[in-house]
Parts: structure tokens; sequence; C-alpha cells
């Protein structure tokens, strides 16, 4: 017969202590909370074997069509037919006491400082590469700095470009990418305490194009940095970008415009990790789809750790859906593990043409073509200025309308083929 005491000591809970992680200040990463955050649940290494290959059950993916782009899920020998080339915006040689462009080899610093790669593609790219491209910036610069890389062709290649801004550097970078290619890029942007940088990313590739990105992004202690997206253009665009800051009092602005016209896939996620004390970020990134198959993709991560108090972060996403047909996904997410904050918040939409605006610009005597397109303009032009570089402001206005002119040329095309 079983002891009496035996029996309770098996059916009486037994008291155990419940560890919770504690948050290391010297690593952003280590588990802040009981719960992984987001910034937890992924490896982030420069070994590719670390990465399983990608599903669509994985949540990190299951909005990406994979399989247009599992070229880049294994090492590859890069092309190297992608050409890059460093000016102002006048096509003139930057001033090299305040823009210095040198190139080293892939590993070499200061390539690999800023964080590590954060998925398999990433760490494709990395392993791939041979050569970066490197772009410091000092003191005071007054004319923009031009990036333009121009695809090779449609073989497979890897880019890598480091942009490193000193303390207290003040300027504007714009990197432009355009004609046909299937690019795996990386880039590196670190900027020094006290400085002010803005950089705009501008896609146009060419019908057919695939492109790869990942952008790593520390700011500084007590700096600015203005980071714009633009997609104008491509196959298959994928574009994350993690973010964390590398000092107090750090201001980010994250900005993304992008247009998907029919069968094409545009993904953007953006990762804003709060880890020191007073800190500001803003995500607004807007997009416009036309045509069956237009496919967009947003994702928003804003991580707010024990050792950010003082935190201010919103995140924004709008979409507009001209034609039937095509998807729009959005999906902010905004974790708090810090009860001393300034505010958080976040919102999306996914919405068609507001009738009540088409209604009162047509009562005016503006036909429905040139309603839409008005409306448009509207919905983008506030962004496109507040992106800040008059150089492609003017530019990026052009183009949506160009994009908006295809589409309206393909209704009117099927229209008469349906007769």
């Amino acid at each position: 017969m079983q002891n009496v005491q035996d029996v309770q000591s098996q059916t009486q809970p037994k008291d155990t202590e419940i560890k919770v992680p504690q948050a290391d200040p010297h690593d952003p990463y280590a588990f802040p909370a009981a719960m992984p955050s987001s910034a937890d649940r992924e490896p982030r290494s420069f070994e590719v074997d670390d990465f399983k290959q990608p599903t669509r059950k994985q949540e990190d993916w299951r909005y990406t069509p994979i399989e247009r782009i599992e070229e880049f899920f294994d090492v590859f020998e890069p092309s190297g037919k992608t050409s890059i080339s460093v000016t102002d915006t006048e096509g003139n040689p930057v001033d090299s006491s305040h823009v210095e462009v040198s190139q080293v080899a892939m590993g070499e610093r200061p390539s690999g400082t800023v964080m590590m790669p954060n998925d398999r593609v990433s760490a494709v790219e990395w392993a791939s590469g041979k050569t970066v491209t490197v772009v410091r910036l000092r003191g005071e610069i007054d004319t923009p700095v031009l990036v333009r890389i121009h695809g090779g062709g449609d073989e497979l290649d890897a880019v890598h470009l480091v942009i490193v801004a000193e303390d207290r550097a003040h300027g504007d970078i714009i990197v432009e990418h355009d004609g046909l290619a299937r690019i795996a890029e990386g880039v590196e942007i670190s900027t020094g305490a006290d400085s002010h940088i803005s950089t705009t990313f501008v896609q146009e590739w060419d019908k057919g194009s695939k492109h790869v990105g990942n952008h790593r992004i520390r700011v500084g202690a007590g700096a600015s940095l203005r980071h714009s997206v633009v997609t104008l253009g491509g196959d298959v665009v994928r574009i994350r970008m993690d973010q964390d800051f590398g000092g107090a009092q750090g201001d980010l602005n994250m900005l993304g415009i992008y247009f998907a016209d029919p069968g094409e896939h545009i993904e953007h996620r953006t990762m804003v990790v709060h880890n020191y004390p007073e800190c500001k970020s803003r995500v607004v990134y807007k997009g416009a789809l036309s045509g069956k198959g237009a496919h967009s993709t947003w994702v928003g991560n804003a991580l707010i750790e024990p050792t950010a108090p003082g935190t201010d972060s919103y995140e924004l996403n709008r979409n507009l859906v001209l034609t039937p047909g095509a998807i729009a996904d959005s999906e902010p997410n905004l974790e708090i593990e810090n009860g001393n904050i300034v505010g958080a918040g976040h919102a999306s939409s996914v919405g068609r043409f507001d009738d009540e605006e088409l209604f009162y610009l047509e009562s005016r005597g503006i036909s429905e073509t040139e309603a839409r397109k008005l409306v448009v303009q509207g919905f983008f032009a506030e962004l496109v200025e507040e992106i800040g570089v008059p150089a492609i402001a003017q530019h990026l206005m052009n183009v949506i309308d160009r994009r908006l002119a295809r589409g309206e040329n393909a209704a009117m095309q099927a229209v008469l083929e349906e007769k």
C-alpha cells in the first residue's frame, strides 16, 4: 500500500521558481522579456547554413512568391556585370574632401560592422559577393551624392554598398537602380553622432528584373536619418530593412513609395528596434497597385526594449488599389516592453478610389480619367515632398504619371480586345 505522504507529494503542486530572462544593456538582441520579441526569433549570422530554406509556412516569407526568387537561396558566382558609379547629381566628380569613395573586399571593414545578415537571402548575398563599395561622408555636403547602380542583364549578380556618415556630417545621398538585373543587394548605413543624413533609394528596374535587398541601419547618438525607398519597377522586388540606434536621442524617419503593375510583386519589410533612451521613429509607406496580379506587401515591425525609456514611435501604411485583381498585404506590428514611453502606435489601410473625391472633381468638369490621375498624384505628393530632395521630386511625379498612363492604355486595350 502506497504511503499517504507519497500520494500527497504526487497530487499537490510543487513550488517552482519562474525565471524571467533579463535585458542585457550591452546586447540589444538578448531576450528582454519572458516571450521572445521579433528581434530574437530568427538568427543573425554570416553563415548561410544557419538559416533554413525559405517556405511560405515561415512567417517572414508567407507573402513572398518564393518560387520566383529561389535562385537567391543558395550561394552563387556573381556575374560582376552590374556597374556602380558615384558622382554628384549633375554628373560631376564628388568633392573628395567631403565624400570619399573606395572599394574593399567583402568582409573587410567597414563592411560587416552594422549588424549581421538576418535571413537566408542576405547571408547568401554576403557569401556570394566579392567587393564592397564604400561611400564615406564628412562635413557639410552641399550637392547630393548620386550612386547609380545599373543592371548588366539577367545573369545573377551581388552588390554590397556601405554608407558611413562621420560625426556631425550633413548631406544627402541618392542611390538609383535601373536597367535589367537579377541582383542580390546588401546595404549597410551607419551615421555618426549628431549627423543629419538623407538616403533615398530608387528602384526603376526594367521589366523582368528581380531584386532582393537587405538594408542594415544604425542611427548614431543625437543623429537624424531620413531613409526613403521608392520602388517603381521590377518583376519581383523584396527589400528588408533592419535598424537600431547607436545612442540616445536618435531620430529616424523611414519613408516609402511604391507602384505595382500587373504581375509585379513589390515587398518592403521594416524593423525598427528602439534600444536606447529618448529616440524617435516614424515609418510612413504608401503604395498604389494597378492591374491583375499586381501584388504589394508591407510588413512593419517596431520593438521598444526595456533599455529605451522615452521612446516615441509610429508607423503607417496606406495602399490605393486602382483596378480589380490587385492585392495589397499590409501588416503593422508593435511590441512594447517598456512602460515609460512618450508614445507608440501604428495604422494601415487598403482601399480603392474615394467615390466622393471623384464625384467632386467630375462635377467641376474634370474627366474621370483626369480625376483619377489627380487623386493618385495627391495621394503621393505629400510623401514625395517630405522626401525632400528637389533633384528627384519632379522626376518621381513624372514617373508616377507615366505609370498611370500605362495603366489607362492597358485598360483601353482590354476593352478593345473584349469587343
